[in-house]
């Protein structure tokens, strides 16, 4: 009774979120430029509109971090002669 189980446990958390976030993918390309990395925003909303944005994501067929993503591409481009 002291075996552990063969199943696979979660991970843990990370001791420093930062470092996590900004660590590069395992499975991606080793030598990838910083810019590539991201950051994470973490913003508080209600309930509800939570409930309204995840529902437009939905019918839009698209993950809520991606629409997200688009809408702040959209509403806060690079300055000009930066960026892609």
């Amino acid at each position: 009774m002291s075996e552990r189980s063969p199943k696979r446990s979660f991970a843990a958390r990370p001791a420093d979120p930062e470092d996590w976030i900004k660590a590069p993918d395992r499975h991606a390309a080793r030598g990838q430029a910083a810019e590539d990395y991201s950051a994470r925003l973490t913003i508080d909303v209600t309930t509800d509109m939570r409930g309204r944005i995840k529902i437009a994501a939905f019918q839009r067929g698209q993950t809520v971090a991606d629409m997200l993503r688009a809408l702040f591409e959209r509403e806060f481009p690079p300055p000009s002669g930066e960026g892609q």
